[in-house]
């Protein structure tokens, strides 16, 4: 425990301390080491031992850090046109908007100079999104283990920050990847060429090679994808309905390859070699066919999990194994609870970093409780099938009831209709659909069988997910409370008396109905989004939600809503939106609003989009935005700014169309929402409103091209804080410069979503995000807080922007 404690400090560090520091810690950790061990007898020994490991975890942990944190971009090659050799590293994932792909580095060239990148690249080749984006379509050809020279522009790792949502960098920082960007072929540019074949990666080519025959053999994309991630573990290869209808069923555990499959794969094989053992006489004297079907069980279990992938929870099943075996080996018996800390030591001495994912808790969680309801079982006399059938249904209860809380920790989510799931699919797909996906390996015939399975699970679980209150959503619960609910759990399963079990149920409270913060009445809440190159900008007053725009579409497969908004919406316990208004019909403003309608329950939609527009087709009230409107909501006047009857009867391009809100609380604090209205609309707004303008904060309009914010406009508004919703290096050139300049000559303070993460603005006082969640692997601005010059700033090009 003191080792993971260790850990698990120094990945509360914000920045690291120099690699000195941590090799301080790391020798002095030994020096105390060595004297706990003369003190072993003694009453200090426990403590210093205790001590040394924790310093020696986080000395050693912080110390690979500071390795893996030197091996970064050069900032100066972001966004270039850089020729890069290299391999073909993993399996290609191929996705509605293209192909994604590891690559290893051997060479790379800027403008015919060598220059140095990180060892591993995560790499997309695009297909074009929209015509100002052509892109060379990917090549159907690429393979793991080839070479290539390709035209690439990189960037380092940066991902949207929102409050408690998805952290893409600490998940790039764990796979060891330092920059991130896609193939560019253009015509006039270098071509991408293939250099050979088969020059490394034997594993990955054969995942390749046994997920297209699983393509080519099963008809069905849908089985065909479930099946390709339980033979190699291409979980990307399961559309994203799938995983929605699994994780609201309570199975996606299941579809991955999790500790359950490597376990039943070797035992299985553990039975063929020892069986086989036993058939020679000279095998069974030399060692015994038990053992044999041990080391044999634990050796094809690891070619599983290589072939796999070789995930966490994989190398986490694998240990313990191990650790089992070689216990069995030299005659020992630890306590399983015993091996499965060591397991987890070993892990974390693997990878540090595992220690924050949830599905490391959630592994180690699920085998200590199926230990635990073995023991209780083991306890109780077996008769007849009865009493068996009792048992794992007994066992289930008890693994369901345990991973609750955690589930609600990290997901914010419970499948109520779980249990029953799970009764059907444990031993459907433990004991026959993978069963039969590894047995088509030999026999392909097979895998359509496999499918068979798999669709009638799939049609069995929508009946499920149908069921009304099939997934129990929660907000985040305060730290207290989590912790109160993990107590619950422990409470709860632990053998003791009823009476003290009893006292889960209040302890559960805090997490299964969290309390959740709101504005007092008068009051308002602001949380600008970080949704890229973007708007979306929640209004939240004390029992009414407003929602001004919903982020941009980032390709066929993907969108801010479904991203960023629907998690962010749920995770602050919102159930529904009173008024969804956007803006204008751009795709960077409406691009999530489709999602976001199909998630939550929209009671008004407010729009300049045209009569026409699929998005007004949907069962909420609509109606267009139009100046003069206003509303009042818990004491907070919300008013309708632009544009006039007049924008709305003439043709006009749909920036100049925005619709503009101001939001003014009785404090008199207020803000000034834009949308993309450029200098002839500010002018406009001038003429009809003048000093009435003026706003606290100001949503930078255009997210600050230089076509908006006029010297005339801010002088009129005067905010105290300005706010641009921007992507990381925006293919725009946003905010340019100039603009910057001029808000720079008032005095006036930019907060850029771009290095701030989510801007919450709440009683006058704001926070960013990206500083509130900060830890070393994050991407930080460079010196003086300004972005590093983007060759093509200001530029108003249309180039891909770096995904």
């Amino acid at each position: 425990m003191a080792w993971l404690a260790g850990v698990a400090l120094q990945m509360q560090q914000a920045a690291l301390w120099p690699r000195g520091a941590y090799l301080a810690l790391a020798g002095g950790a030994l020096v105390l080491g060595a004297l706990a061990w003369r003190w072993r007898r003694g009453p200090w020994g426990v403590g210093a031992i205790t001590v040394a490991l924790a310093l020696l975890a986080f000395g050693s942990t912080g110390w690979r850090a500071q390795a893996r944190l030197a091996e970064r971009l050069d900032p100066a090659l972001e966004g270039r046109n850089l020729l890069v050799t290299g391999t073909v590293a993993a399996m290609p994932q191929l996705g509605p908007s293209g192909t994604r792909f590891r690559f290893t580095v051997e060479q790379a060239w800027l403008d015919g100079r060598r220059v140095s990148l990180p060892s591993q690249l995560a790499l997309g080749w695009y297909r074009g999104f929209a015509d100002e984006d052509p892109l060379d379509e990917p090549r159907a050809e690429l393979r793991a283990g080839q070479r290539w020279r390709l035209p690439l522009r990189l960037k380092q790792p940066h991902g949207a920050m929102n409050p408690a949502g998805f952290d893409s960098e600490l998940w790039l920082w764990e796979q060891g990847v330092r920059a991130t960007g896609y193939v560019r072929v253009r015509a006039q540019g270098p071509a991408a060429e293939r250099l050979g074949d088969a020059t490394g990666h034997p594993v990955e080519r054969a995942r390749q090679a046994l997920r297209d025959a699983i393509v080519r053999e099963v008809s069905d994309p849908r089985a065909a994808g479930v099946l390709a991630a339980l033979v190699v573990g291409d979980q990307a290869a399961i559309e994203r309905a799938d995983w929605d209808l699994f994780r609201n069923t309570g199975i996606a555990h299941l579809m991955s390859i999790s500790g359950l499959h490597v376990t039943m794969f070797a035992w299985l094989a553990g039975l063929v070699v020892a069986g086989a053992w036993r058939r020679s006489e000279r095998l069974v004297l030399w060692l015994p066919a038990s053992l044999a079907g041990r080391w044999g069980g634990l050796l094809v279990a690891t070619g599983y999990a290589l072939l796999a992938g070789w995930g966490v929870p994989a190398v986490r099943t694998l240990l313990m194994l191990a650790v089992a075996v070689l216990l069995r080996s030299a005659g020992m018996r630890w306590p399983w609870l015993l091996v499965l800390l060591v397991a987890a030591v070993v892990v974390t001495l693997q990878d540090p970093w595992a220690l924050l994912q949830a599905g490391f808790w959630l592994s180690f969680a699920a085998v200590g409780l199926l230990l635990l309801s073995e023991a209780a079982d083991s306890a109780r006399p077996q008769r007849g099938w009865h009493h068996r059938l009792l048992g794992l249904l007994r066992s289930q209860a008890v693994a369901t009831l345990g991973l609750a809380p955690l589930s609600l920790v990290f997901f914010q989510q419970l499948s109520v209709v779980g249990f029953v799931a799970n009764l059907l699919a444990i031993p459907l797909v433990t004991l026959l659909v993978t069963p039969l996906a590894m047995l088509g390996v030999l026999v392909a015939p097979l895998w359509s069988l496999a499918a068979l399975l798999v669709q009638a699970l799939v049609a069995v679980l929508a009946v499920l997910a149908a069921w009304p209150a099939a997934v129990w959503q929660v907000p985040v619960a305060p730290g207290w409370g989590m912790a109160c609910g993990l107590a619950a759990a422990v409470v709860a399963l632990v053998p003791a008396p009823w009476r003290v079990r009893w006292l889960a149920l209040p302890l559960a409270l805090p997490l299964l109905l969290p309390p959740v913060q709101r504005p007092a009445p008068g009051r308002f809440e602001l949380v600008v989004a970080d949704v890229g190159q973007g708007t979306a900008v929640l209004v939240r007053t004390r029992s009414h939600l407003l929602l001004y725009d919903t982020g941009p579409q980032y390709g066929r497969d993907a969108d801010a809503g479904q991203r960023v908004l629907v998690p962010l919406l749920r995770a602050r316990g919102e159930t529904a939106i009173d008024v969804l208004m956007l803006s204008h019909r751009d795709t960077d403003h409406v691009g999530g609003a489709a999602s976001v309608m199909a998630a939550l329950p929209v009671r008004a939609l407010s729009s300049s989009l045209e009569p026409g527009h699929p998005l007004r087709q949907g069962p909420a009230a609509d109606a267009a935005c139009e100046a003069g409107q206003s509303w009042l909501w818990d004491g907070v006047r919300f008013e309708v700014l632009h544009p006039g009857a007049a924008e709305h009867a003439g043709p006009h391009k749909p920036n100049a169309v925005s619709c503009v809100l101001r939001v003014a609380d009785t404090l008199g604090r207020s803000v000034l929402l834009t949308g993309d209205i450029e200098a002839p609309q500010e002018a406009a707004l001038l003429a009809r409103h003048g000093a009435a303008l003026r706003s606290d904060l100001l949503l930078v309009p255009h997210h600050g091209s230089r076509t908006s914010s006029s010297p005339a406009w801010l002088d009129a508004v005067q905010p105290r804080v300005a706010v641009v919703q921007a992507g990381y290096r925006s293919r725009f050139g946003h905010p340019a410069p100039q603009v910057l300049a001029r808000y720079a000559e008032r005095g006036v303070p930019v907060v850029r979503t771009d290095q701030c993460g989510a801007y919450v603005w709440h009683d006058g006082a704001a926070e960013c995000t990206r500083h509130v969640r900060r830890r070393y692997w994050h991407w930080t601005p460079p010196e003086g807080g300004a972005d590093v010059a983007n060759p093509e700033a200001g530029a108003g090009t249309h180039d891909p922007q770096i995904r």
